[in-house]
């Protein structure tokens, strides 16, 4: 297949138009998602079917966070995305879904209350890590691991605030838990205080605990 090919002068207008496109969705953005605090950003695989114990335990965490005080953020689509947004809307929350449009168009889910729809992944990762208090990780994808390694490089590096990073099930993730400690940290490529910066658990009851103990709403 092959690329379309534009002149140099055409490129730039296009990339100067393009910058408009993307204040554009940072102003919506930062207008709808500052009325949502707090809030708790879960994410986690698209390809998670309702009848999984993953989607239940999703569903059950986004209600006992709302029971609890917190709005629920979510990328918007199917799987673990719509338990999420699922719990939090019946369970009478902000129940936030940020959709991004993709090649293979990915459907955003009918339970999100309040949704923005976004071109730029990058100014949706944004809208995930600036508006939210913890970070809770399903089961998921590539996707799902490029959030959970951002958010443990941002607070590594101290270029946002620390906050709970929390990984719910433990036999899924172990195997890459033992993989930091036995090739990251072996290598120095990681300290151990690194390894402190998320927590594994294994129930909504023990992610929402933790949020609790260390968040102050």
């Amino acid at each position: 297949m092959r690329e379309t090919q534009y002149p140099v002068d055409e490129l730039t207008v296009r990339d100067t138009w393009r910058m408009f496109q993307i204040i554009a969705e940072f102003v919506e953005g930062f207008e709808v998602m500052s009325e949502i605090h707090p809030a708790v950003t879960i994410f986690g695989s698209s390809r998670t079917e309702p009848d999984s114990p993953v989607y239940q335990t999703t569903e059950n965490l986004a209600r006992q966070l709302v029971k609890n005080g917190f709005n629920v953020i979510s990328g918007g689509g199917p799987g673990v995305m719509e338990a999420a947004n699922k719990g939090a809307s019946e369970a009478g929350g902000k129940s936030v879904g940020l959709h991004i449009h993709l090649p293979n168009e990915q459907k955003p889910n009918e339970y999100a209350n309040i949704r923005l729809d976004f071109r730029y992944f990058f100014i949706r990762k944004v809208m995930f890590v600036k508006y939210a208090v913890a970070y809770v990780i399903m089961p998921g994808g590539f996707g799902t691991l490029d959030e959970l390694f951002e958010s443990l490089t941002l607070i590594q590096t101290n270029r946002i605030r620390s906050f709970p990073v929390i990984l719910i099930g433990q036999e899924y993730w172990k195997g890459l838990v033992k993989w930091m400690k036995e090739s990251l940290l072996k290598h120095q490529a990681i300290s151990e205080k690194d390894l402190d910066i998320f927590a594994l658990v294994n129930t909504p009851e023990e992610a929402v605990r933790i949020i609790k103990k260390t968040v102050v709403i």
